[in-house]
């Protein structure tokens, strides 16, 4: 197992470059190949590919389909780790600390660690913050957990802090898929300011002036997926 996209990371991280992500649900696929193209072309730095409940679609073939048009990293976000596929490039080993599921904080990682490791995927251990949104997410019902309100960052920057001395690599803060409102800017910055490590920022940023905001506030790599869904031309804005 190699730490390419960890490196990735690091270094955009230290040089206070933007990253920019494009989710996928495997159960949202028909905009697929148009995105996949478009990502290309504006040089999209990673495609994201699961979902916290996927009924009808196959993580293998989503992967597969992505990969004919994007020649990038294509990483495994996993609302399950049964979703792991070794056609991807790595995994975000998702430890959802905002929470005290204990399943969802060790217990899902020691049934699916040793399948994860035959894989060869380069596993990248990344502290999980879920925000409320200002409405109940599929995230929030799945995972049986309370987000951290949105008007505590300095709960959330201590959460990522604990992450961090933990050991975690990265940490990936988000409000949820078709959240109503995105993390503020205020959040980011102070967990930004307060840790090491790369923080990505992901839920309910759907304009290009959230997605500099987050930027801004101090996020490595922002990941965009409802936006894309609703409007896959919407990357023609971004970047040339």
């Amino acid at each position: 197992m190699n730490a390419a996209f960890l490196q990735t990371l690091e270094q955009a991280k230290s040089e206070n470059k933007k990253l920019l992500a494009i989710l996928i649900d495997p159960d949202k696929t028909n905009y697929l190949a148009q995105v996949s193209e478009l990502a290309e072309q504006k040089k999209v730095d990673a495609m994201l590919v699961g979902g916290s409940l996927i009924s009808k679609g196959n993580v293998e073939e989503t992967i597969e389909k992505i990969k004919k048009s994007f020649s990038g990293p294509v990483l495994i976000f996993p609302g399950d780790f049964s979703q792991a596929s070794a056609n991807a490039d790595a995994i975000l080993f998702l430890s959802l600390i905002s929470g005290r599921n204990a399943d969802l904080l060790i217990g899902k990682h020691v049934l699916f660690a040793p399948s994860i490791q035959q894989t060869g995927l380069e596993v990248i251990p990344c502290g999980y913050i879920l925000v409320n949104s200002g409405t109940p997410t599929s995230v929030e019902y799945m995972s049986n957990t309370v987000p951290i309100p949105h008007n505590k960052p300095d709960i959330a920057a201590a959460t990522a802090l604990a992450g961090e001395m933990l050991g975690l690599k990265c940490i990936y803060m988000e409000s949820g898929s078709g959240a109503e409102h995105e993390v503020s800017s205020e959040m980011i910055r102070q967990v930004s300011s307060n840790i090491q490590i790369p923080l990505i920022i992901g839920g309910g940023i759907k304009t290009k002036a959230q997605l500099e905001s987050a930027w801004n506030a101090g996020a490595t790599m922002v990941v965009v997926g409802t936006a894309v869904e609703e409007d896959a031309g919407w990357l023609n804005s971004l970047r040339t």
